[in-house]
């Protein structure tokens, strides 16, 4: 596990988050790019990557949205543990079915967010189904693109270094 990739990852999702919060109409059009930084983390870095970008994700997201502190980073330890385990269990590659993960932890990271702060507030808070809808849509198709970046970007990269070299130095038989 890389511990500074880690932190990089999810020190961009919760600045993405922070940044592109603003954009969200009315509340209707939530996303949760710190929960797709910390899947892509256990996804691409194992369990223990997960756990660690959860605890750090969660608990950043926490201070800077003025919650209980403590409740979406538990909530993204657990989601980005078994996204971990799913990831060195199964061997995803292709980035629509990595993206399929990101919808699934998308569904249980909201049910635990409901769950731990109805178990800690002693009511069900209240919530709409087409909102966890569309934050799910939106968090796959952040994910999708994503792990298509990560999986177009190097090879595009070595592309242009081979262009960029002299005419004679590269010899085509």
């Amino acid at each position: 596990m890389k511990f500074t990739s880690v932190l990089v990852t999810v020190v961009v999702g919760v600045l993405l988050q922070v940044a592109l919060a603003r954009f969200t109409v009315g509340g209707t059009w939530v996303f949760d790019l710190v929960l797709v930084a910390v899947v892509f983390a256990g996804l691409q870095w194992g369990p223990t990557a997960g756990m660690i970008g959860g605890t750090l994700g969660g608990l950043l997201q926490d201070l800077l949205s003025g919650t209980i502190a403590g409740v979406s980073g538990l909530a993204k330890t657990l989601v980005g543990f078994v996204a971990g385990l799913i990831g060195t269990q199964f061997v995803l590659t292709r980035a629509h079915g990595r993206s399929i993960i990101v919808a699934g932890c998308s569904i249980v990271h909201r049910v635990l967010m409901l769950a731990l702060t109805g178990l800690i507030e002693q009511h069900w808070p209240g919530t709409t189904w087409g909102a966890m809808l569309a934050e799910t849509i939106v968090n796959t198709a952040a994910g999708f693109v994503l792990f298509q970046l990560v999986a177009t970007v190097p090879g595009l990269v070595a592309r242009q270094r081979l262009g960029r070299r002299a005419g004679f130095g590269r010899r085509q038989w």
